[in-house]
């Protein structure tokens, strides 16, 4: 790699190599029993299926101890065991590659052809806040978390629809979700001229509700690609309904059944607008919109990709939506995925809780928590105020984003989901990045203070001093990973065929859950700052070293989900 940066995918990808051909066998060892004796294996089974009954050939164990190259780790020692061929890395070697650059482990890696430029739709937002469902409050923490794992990777991501309503703006800022704000309205004449040119013959003459435009008939193009793309089966014979956009929350709306031979759809003008809107976001981009990727193809319909996130109850009305917009404009990408967000339901509460009554319930859970914990009101306090807010969203982001998107979603309401000693919550992550920020505080007081020295160069720093278990399990399962599990974060199918795409948006919670229960199994048992005794400084540094590039991971993860790092809690 140009950078040098050591990559599980590179190590694995040789590793597999080495056995000769076939598929891959080598998977990484995750928990810390099996990483007292090997980082590697390769299964004793999958051997024999390989090379028969035989035990491996000594010239390919040989070759896969010396193994070399761009991002490979180096190897220790390879040798059969009864569970398979095991492999141990050279961990010095590696903590010092790792933590001598540790900046370079806490993003993910870019493209290395140019990608696609990607508009990310959320219908959702086009809800007033006070209507806003947990399903649809899902597809938008799914669509925001999703956009800034694409612009880590270099993709060009455009959001729409811009947030218009001034409420819907505050609360989007209340969950730290960065959406655009209201842009003017994109010009809606060409869709309009075309909804009428296409406004289907049989009607004519008739006299329209009030707000209809005009019915377009959809049947041919469902009839052409909408049940081989995977667009719902049922779509055609409910055609037959038209449908508006009408009444609070602006909430599809039957208006009436035309003859059952007709496959018609209802033309608004609020309906031309969201389509205009998308037909500008797709065929304007901003002059800089290639600055990301180097080599990135011009901006437009051949090189975009319209990623639709919304929850399942929107998924049929949106699939409408396509269809309409392919008849009315001839320049329509041709590549619309639909990001389906699976049901949102509350254990043991009320069916009917809204995205604000749900954020204002974690606010009151994190401040009575808070209460207890320190005394006093301290809500009254701004500083502890925006603690208390940070916390709120962290518990809701984790809860949201923990489960894939396409998965049912089960909540528990009870106060003990923001209780820093549940490992599972987002409550318990600030709470181990705020013991972090306080180590490092309590180092920096000590050393003004003339107890330690200043932190001495990386590059003078012992790394064979790290021989504790739960030090290899922090490098090896979190930091050396990061970059990866970014990667695949922001991988999306986009070529695959059919109409819907899924995406591993949970990963990022999981990862940072793991590592936080990791980070305090270690914290709680190893004594970091020890005595101020010169012969104990440098297993002091290289520790503080490695948890420096826990904490860049951590924080780096944290903005992934849109949530700055806490110093205290």
């Amino acid at each position: 790699m140009a950078t040098g940066r050591l990559g599980l995918g590179e190590t694995l990808g040789a590793l597999n190599a080495a056995l000769g051909q076939g598929g891959p066998l080598w998977f990484k060892e995750t928990r810390a029993r099996h990483l007292r004796a090997r980082d590697f294996l390769a299964p004793r089974r999958a051997l024999q299926a390989r090379f028969g009954d035989q035990q491996v050939p000594e010239p390919v164990v040989t070759a896969v101890a010396g193994l070399q190259g761009p991002g490979v780790a180096p190897v220790l020692r390879c040798a059969p065991t009864p569970a398979g061929l095991a492999l141990q890395l050279r961990r010095p070697a590696v903590f010092e590659r790792v933590l001598s650059s540790v900046a370079a482990y806490a993003a993910p890696a870019a493209y290395a052809a140019p990608g696609p430029h990607v508009v990310l739709h959320c219908a959702a937002l086009r809800s007033a806040p006070c209507t806003l469902r947990l399903s649809q409050l899902r597809a938008v923490l799914v669509a925001d978390h999703l956009a800034r794992a694409l612009r880590a990777r270099g993709v060009t991501v455009r959001l729409v629809p811009a947030a218009r309503d001034p409420h819907m703006r505050t609360f989007l800022q209340q969950l730290r979700v960065e959406w655009p704000a209201a842009s003017k309205r994109a010009a809606t004449e060409a869709m309009r001229s075309r909804a009428l040119a296409e406004h289907t013959s049989a009607h004519d003459g008739e006299v329209l509700p009030p707000g209809i435009l005009g019915r377009v008939c959809l049947k041919e193009l469902v009839e052409k690609q909408g049940r081989s793309a995977g667009y719902d089966p049922n779509l055609d014979s409910c055609l037959g309904r038209t449908w508006s956009l009408a009444g609070p929350g602006r909430r599809w709306r039957p208006l009436h059944s035309p003859p059952a031979s007709t496959s018609v759809f209802a033309v608004t003008e609020d309906l031309l607008s969201l389509l205009a809107e998308l037909q500008e976001a797709v065929q304007n981009w901003p002059e800089d919109s290639s600055s990301g990727v180097a080599g990135t193809p011009d901006p437009g319909t051949d090189s975009c990709i319209v990623v639709h996130v919304v929850s399942c109850e929107e998924e049929f009305q949106q699939q409408k939506l396509d269809l309409l917009w392919c008849k009315l404009d001839d320049q329509a990408p041709l590549r619309q995925k639909h990001l389906v967000c699976g049901p949102v339901k509350v254990a043991g509460g009320p069916g009917t809780l809204t995205a604000p009554e749900y954020y204002e319930l974690r606010l009151a859970q994190v401040c009575k928590a808070s209460a207890l914990k320190h005394g006093g009101d301290l809500a009254q306090d701004p500083a502890w105020t925006e603690i208390f807010g940070i916390l709120s969203v962290a518990t809701i982001k984790f809860e949201m984003l923990s489960t894939a998107p396409q998965s049912q979603l089960l909540l528990t309401l009870a106060d003990s989901s923001v209780s820093t000693k549940g490992t599972k919550s987002g409550t318990f992550v600030m709470y181990n990045c705020a013991r972090l920020a306080t180590l490092f505080e309590s180092y920096n007081h000590s050393m003004e203070q003339g107890l330690y020295p200043t932190f001495p160069p990386v590059s003078s720093l012992d790394f064979s001093l790290l021989q504790d278990e739960g030090e290899w399990l922090l490098l090896f399962n979190s930091i050396l990973p990061f970059p990866d599990m970014l990667s695949q974060t922001a991988a999306l199918a986009y070529t695959a065929p059919g109409l819907h795409i899924t995406a591993h948006t949970e990963m990022v919670c999981k990862f940072l859950v793991q590592l936080s229960m990791d980070f305090s199994s270690y914290y709680n048992r190893v004594h970091i700052l020890g005595e101020p005794r010169p012969h104990l400084f440098g297993q002091m540094f290289a520790r503080l070293q490695l948890l420096r590039a826990v904490r860049e991971v951590l924080h780096a993860g944290l903005a992934m989900l849109g949530l700055p790092p806490l110093n205290r809690i």
